[in-house]
């Protein structure tokens, strides 16, 4: 498993039943042309999330370079080099949704990776 540099880039994290019940939400209560952010966390860093996936799979988790990524990731190789925090304050706000799934470093700590 790997990350590239410090693994600090963050991408935000929504579980899939508080997604579901956003957009149920969305459809109720949507105004034209609103947009609506399913963000439960504004930003998971990468470094923490493959060291989570790694010890679920029992490999060893590593830093590459920049100039690794592409061979590593392959056509993800741009999302696991940027920032991506967003936040779904407005969201919140604007449909009163609140998520209350597991957070991503949780949910993935509870998989099951004997099937991998």
């Amino acid at each position: 498993m790997a990350y590239v540099g410090e693994g600090k880039n963050r991408l935000p994290a929504v579980h899939v039943s508080d997604a579901v019940r956003l957009y149920r939400l969305a459809l109720e209560k949507r105004k034209a042309g609103a947009r609506y952010n399913a963000v439960g966390e504004e930003g998971v860093p990468l470094r923490d999330i493959a060291e989570v996936i790694g010890a679920g799979l029992k490999m060893p988790v590593e830093s590459i370079t920049p100039e690794e990524a592409p061979e590593y990731f392959g056509w993800l190789a741009n999302l696991a080099q940027i920032d991506l925090a967003a936040s779904g304050a407005l969201t919140r706000e604007q449909l009163g949704w609140n998520p209350t799934g597991p957070d991503l470093l949780t949910d993935l700590r509870n998989m099951d990776y004997s099937m991998a």
